[in-house]
């Protein structure tokens, strides 16, 4: 791989910002960073870019030991956060004399590093002020760019289905380290965490305590919330913990099936209450109260259902995860 970051770790005063970070990404890529606030992606691009040294860790690029070089010897192309906060900044104030809102500046700085970047970029949210149109159009110029070009891209983002839209692999930032690294597809079907699952969109997550042995196949589990049994897939016994431990399942709302109360062919059958209805568009979120257990589902639309009304939600068992806390 091009540019390699082996355990780097950066303090500031008596706080880790990473700590044994390590991350690989090649040219012609763009690797994505995604990260709550404050869990480090600026942090690692500034020391990427050289601006700021860390306190341990190794960098190298193209088999080269960059560790000591300064910003200038690397000659990587930053768009730095200071910059997206000034564009942030334009969007609640008169219009400069260049006549720029906050968007169009942030597309015009975002143009101006993809023309001027020779090995490695590193964007800092670069969409935050787009409008979707913009975003959807400068993120087809990323990706044409990094081609054409053999960029190595970092992009920290904050929105995951933006990071998903642009990215070829994306890194979770959690901590300080990265806990998970994959394909979009990848980290959205097989999150290995709550901290990755709770950073990929909008999940159910039950904390439950399992009620079968080690050695039957199929798992079974009961809510703490609503005192619900639920079977899962099939599922490795070191995810499963001990018999003693509570657990986190995990299942998405386009998952969740509702009905008037027709059988259903999958299991987990549960009794419950429209206690929500979202209208967003194509889809529908519907909230449902399980005697307490909350969940969210997801449909295209939601028909002979109203708020109040009792329905059965189907939870499929191949569709619940275990996740580690």
């Amino acid at each position: 791989m091009p540019l390699k970051l082996d355990k780097i770790s950066r303090r500031a005063s008596d706080k880790w910002i990473l700590r044994d970070f390590s991350m690989e990404a090649d040219e012609g890529e763009i690797f994505g960073l995604i990260g709550a606030n404050g869990a480090g992606k600026s942090t690692a691009l500034r020391l990427i870019a050289g601006r700021e040294k860390p306190n341990s860790g190794q960098f190298s690029f193209d088999d080269n030991d960059v560790t000591s070089d300064s910003a200038k010897a690397r000659n990587f192309t930053l768009l730095s956060d200071e910059e997206n906060k000034s564009a942030w900044k334009n969007l609640f104030k008169p219009a400069k004399p260049d006549g720029l809102s906050g968007g169009e500046r942030q597309t015009s700085d975002f143009e101006k590093a993809l023309q001027n970047a020779r090995k490695v970029l590193l964007l800092d949210n670069p969409f935050a002020c787009l409008d979707p149109v913009s975003r959807e159009e400068s993120i087809a110029k990323l990706k044409k760019t990094a081609r054409e070009k053999n960029l190595v891209v970092i992009l920290a983002i904050n929105d995951f289905e933006e990071a998903f839209l642009a990215c070829d692999r994306v890194g979770v930032l959690h901590k300080g380290e990265i806990i998970q690294t994959g394909t979009p597809r990848e980290l959205y079907e097989q999150p290995n965490s709550v901290a990755v699952a709770a950073m990929l969109g909008r999940n159910n997550l039950i904390t439950a305590r399992r009620v079968t042995f080690n050695n039957q196949p199929i798992p079974e589990f009961q809510t703490l919330t609503g005192e619900h049994r639920l079977q899962t897939g099939k599922t490795e016994r070191t995810t499963l913990g001990t018999i003693t431990n509570n657990v986190t399942l995990m299942i998405r709302p386009e998952h969740i099936s509702i009905s008037f109360g027709a059988s259903f062919p999958e299991d987990n059958l549960l009794k419950a209450e429209i206690a929500g209805v979202q209208y967003c568009g194509a889809t529908t979120r519907v909230k449902l109260d399980a005697n307490g257990l909350t969940l969210e589902a997801l449909v295209l639309r939601l028909v002979g259902l109203n708020l109040g009304d009792e329905c059965l939600v189907g939870l499929p068992p191949d569709r619940i995860l275990v996740l580690k806390n």
